[in-house]
């Protein structure tokens, strides 16, 4: 018998995260890939126009100024003691991430299907990094926030500036879950593709961009309303602009629900993960 036969066969068996891993290790190990797909997004996206990251700019301005005229003058709809144009604008900025990093997200397992079908890496990576391109644009949303402020002669509080977290926080967790959960059912259902536009259309009258919370009267129409996370983030930001209190059982509702999101948009991407390749 040959020295070969008689070496030890070692056996190496590989077995799937489990539905609610995230698997950190793994994630970090391809960190490079969080740069890399995020920064090709970014280029991609401004590339090819005139104006390239004006755009950012130009885009939630336009729509603030067009809100402002409408709701703020004509429809006179009250602001919490704000100017309306920052009013609109706190929310927009949380708003403008989660429209585009949903868009993105959805979209983003059947854009990169090439990739997919030829190389192994964390399938989790390419909607994470089609929502950090709509992070990095928050950032100049948010310079503009500031100038906008400063050209309506308000002055920011710093109490602001420690609620702007925590509803950046809750506006990213909700694009995550309901962005990967929907990546993973654009896969294997298209129909998907269609129905994002009308999702965010539709949940634009239902989160209080335009109007605050407090028109609503009805107590369970405000829970109702605190199910939409983002209606959570938006009063956490125009609380920091004023002196009202945080509404605590409205918001652990909103925490609540996107934590919810996040989860069953974990369960169905890892669900259908195994199939990416055949179906994208």
């Amino acid at each position: 018998m040959s020295e070969i036969e008689n070496l030890e066969r070692i056996e190496y068996e590989i077995k799937p995260a489990g539905n609610l891993s995230l698997n950190l290790s793994e994630l970090w190990q391809y960190k490079e890939l969080f740069y890399f797909f995020t920064w090709r997004d970014i280029k991609v996206k401004y590339k090819q126009t005139y104006l390239g990251v004006a755009w950012v700019v130009l885009q939630p301005f336009i729509t603030m100024v067009v809100f402002s005229v409408f709701f703020g003058k004509l429809l006179k709809v009250p602001s919490m003691g704000l100017p309306y144009p920052v009013f609109v604008f706190s929310g927009l900025m949380f708003w403008n991430i989660f429209s585009s990093g949903l868009t993105n997200s959805g979209d983003s397992m059947v854009s990169n299907a090439n990739i997919i079908k030829k190389i192994y890496f964390p399938r989790l990576i390419i909607p994470v990094s089609a929502l950090l391109v709509s992070v990095f644009d928050f950032v100049f949303t948010f310079i503009l926030f500031i100038g906008l402020a400063l050209i309506v002669g308000f002055s920011i509080p710093l109490r602001f500036f420690v609620f702007l977290p925590l509803g950046l926080s809750l506006t990213i967790l909700t694009t995550f879950g309901l962005g990967t959960l929907l990546s993973a059912l654009n896969v294997k259902y298209r129909d998907f593709r269609y129905t994002i536009p009308f999702i965010i259309q539709l949940t634009l009258f239902l989160t209080p961009v335009i109007y605050p919370v407090s028109i609503i009267k009805s107590n369970w129409a405000k829970y109702f309303f605190a199910l939409n996370p983002m209606t959570g983030a938006i009063n956490l930001s125009r609380a920091g602009l004023t002196s009202t209190s945080v509404d605590i059982i409205p918001l652990l509702i909103s925490g609540g629900s996107a934590l919810i999101i996040a989860v069953l948009g974990i369960l169905i991407f890892k669900k259908t993960e195994a199939y990416f390749a055949d179906l994208a």
